[in-house]
């Protein structure tokens, strides 16, 4: 039996296929159209889902969307009529896509896929809780989701046990933590839905010393996680922008416009909004746990994004695990969508795989073989070497023990918005300059961003304060104490963007100004040719530890293709790509030509 699943039409536009309850392939769309974020709908990994599982449209079961339109649209018209006449403008604004598409999702559909079999449409938090509670590798599990709104739900929780999932409460719109921190990431100067990363990152350069007057004012906090705000200060419910005047007096002026400096006001917003999200988050935890009384959790929805939040959680939260769906946003919800399709609707039962979850690594995208690459050498007229297999890891390893920065493009695309090893951009965790060159000269994106470490999983509990399995960078861990370097008196009073250049451990390239690091453990079951890569990079160094960015530059999706990877080593200051065992040198290629500045082709925030 084949069942796809859909996302669409908000952002990041995903299709994911199970067969006879296996996950097969997933993918975004962002990474085919080179549109990041896509909100359309998911035309080719439609086709990628269905050419990986080798069958035509005709021999689907059910294609499942991953939320209801229709109430979707009950509270929209309400919102409006609720603010009216003052969200006139936003409302005209969004029904042409509505009337167009939207309401129409079934013929949609099968006019887009010429498909005409069943069409079924969860909740979204349903298949939020369906994302993260089938994959997991526990048989029974409570289950949290937070996210911006899905059709009225922002947060649910309930208990997933061997193939169903029950979902026992909700908070609804426009009571939402997604929406709080999408606010603060607004007002700081960076975008909505893609920005809010950025706000976490930036977090650690400030103080919280907005968290009273978020809870004196905006927010009222409930102990068991419950709250709700005041929506004066707020401009989602009916504006254009995500808040007004009031929220702007509250915090000490207006909005930052994006790009311009950055200032201490947003550092401290950052820590601010940081803080209370990891204290909704633990105080939901809390009741969740004292009310399922269940040892594992599971977590999806786009907050489950949040790292910061999860290290935390998990340090010091009252669950002995916890899981977090690695495509735990909107994407996320085409894989839920198939799986309670497959489970709960069809009564299917759910395997277990002894002790580890079924997502593979999430290496659920395309792959591209040698005739592949091969094919791309002589259409592109690049210049490559070819490495036998068997040299090429300690090859790479060498290169990047000399601080050179390498593409890696291998294997399966991941599919969620982390890059694990498939589709990366590599270099020396030891180098104190490694953040600032990938930052600059390559990524084109802010200086004070962190990089992820790419760590081999049997040694994590070397260099960092976990024994926890990270395998999709989702957890944030602090760097080992003795691997510390203790700062000088200057460098303690330093604040701010000051705090950057300061080199802060033995691993300066992955460790941020508060010690902390996004920990990825790699693992030899799920991605060998990565780890033997890290284990070469060791036996060379003595550290098991490299740096893990993702393969793209600021606006752009991760590379898919050989033509993507190519173009995005040619437009940085990348020193090195290796694509299969094909080594390119940046001084080796032809002059590169491209009409334009291809900056101007990406909206960069």
């Amino acid at each position: 039996m084949n069942i796809l699943g859909i996302s669409a039409y908000y952002h990041d536009s995903a299709a994911c296929l199970i067969q006879d309850g296996k996950l097969v392939a997933a993918g975004q769309e962002e990474r085919w159209s080179r549109k990041k974020h896509d909100y359309r709908f998911p035309t080719h990994a439609v086709d990628y889902c269905l050419k990986e599982a080798g069958i035509t449209v005709d021999q689907l079961d059910y294609v499942t969307f991953y939320d209801k339109p229709f109430l979707k649209f009950e509270r929209l018209l309400e919102t409006y009529l609720a603010f009216a006449p003052s969200g006139l403008k936003s409302f005209l604004m969004a029904m042409p896509l509505w009337i167009k598409e939207k309401l129409w999702l079934p013929d949609v559909i099968k006019k887009e896929m010429s498909f005409n079999g069943q069409v079924l449409f969860p909740e979204h938090h349903q298949s939020h809780a369906a994302s993260a509670f089938f994959p997991s590798p526990y048989e029974s599990a409570a289950i949290l989701t937070m996210d911006g709104v899905g059709e009225w739900a922002t947060t649910s929780w309930g208990v997933g046990r061997d193939n169903k999932i029950d979902l026992m409460a909700e908070l609804h719109f426009p009571h939402s933590l997604g929406l709080l921190y999408s606010a603060f990431t607004y007002f700081t100067g960076f975008r909505v839905n893609s920005g809010e990363y950025k706000v976490m990152g930036l977090a650690p350069y400030g103080k919280p010393k907005y968290v009273d007057v978020i809870l004196d004012n905006i927010m009222d906090l409930k102990e068991d996680g419950s709250f709700k705000m005041d929506m004066s200060y707020f401009n989602y419910c009916q504006g254009l922008t995500m808040t007004n005047g009031s929220f702007a007096e509250l915090f000490d002026g207006p909005p930052r416009k994006p790009e311009t400096q950055l200032t201490q006001r947003e550092m401290d917003l950052a820590a601010s909004v940081q803080k209370i999200t990891e204290e909704v988050v633990m105080r939901t935890a809390r009741h969740v746990h004292a009310e399922t009384g269940e040892k594992n959790l599971v977590l999806a929805g786009g907050v489950a994004l949040n790292c910061v939040s999860n290290g935390k959680l998990l340090r010091e939260g009252p669950f002995e695990n916890i899981w977090i769906q690695p495509a735990a946003g909107d994407a996320g919800g085409a894989l839920g969508a198939a799986l309670i399709t497959w489970h709960q609707y069809l009564d299917n039962p759910r395997p277990l795989n002894g002790g580890k979850d079924l997502q593979t690594g999430s290496y659920l995208g395309p792959e591209f073989d040698q005739t592949a690459i091969e094919a791309f050498l002589t259409e592109s007229g690049a210049v490559a070497k070819e490495l036998t297999w068997a040299d090429m890891p300690q090859k790479v390893a060498d290169i990047i023990s000399d601080e050179k920065v390498v593409g890696w493009f291998q294997g399966r695309m991941e599919f969620g918005p982390r890059a694990l090893g498939s589709r990366s951009i590599i270099g020396d965790a030891r180098s104190p300059k490694m953040q600032s060159v990938m930052n600059l000269k390559i990524k084109y994106r802010e200086s004070f961003r962190p990089f992820a470490p790419s760590v081999l999983a049997e040694r994590v509990s070397d260099y960092f304060e976990t024994e926890t399995e990270s395998p999709y960078m989702l957890i944030v861990s602090e760097v080992k104490e003795e691997l510390r370097r203790e700062m000088t008196a200057e460098e303690q009073n330093f604040f701010g963007i000051e705090k950057l250049n300061v080199v802060r451990s033995e691993i300066p390239a992955v460790t941020h100004v508060d010690y902390s690091a996004r920990v990825q453990t790699v693992h030899a079951d799920t991605n060998p040719l990565y780890h033997q890569m890290i284990k070469a990079f060791e036996k060379n160094t003595g550290c098991g530890v490299i740096v893990n960015t993702s393969f793209n530059v600021r606006g752009e999706p991760i590379v898919c293709s050989p033509r993507d990877a190519y173009a995005c080593f040619m437009r940085t200051e990348m020193d090195y790509l290796i694509m299969g065992n094909y080594l390119f040198a940046k001084e080796d290629q032809p002059k590169w030509r491209e009409e334009g500045d291809w900056r101007e082709e990406f909206e960069l925030d």
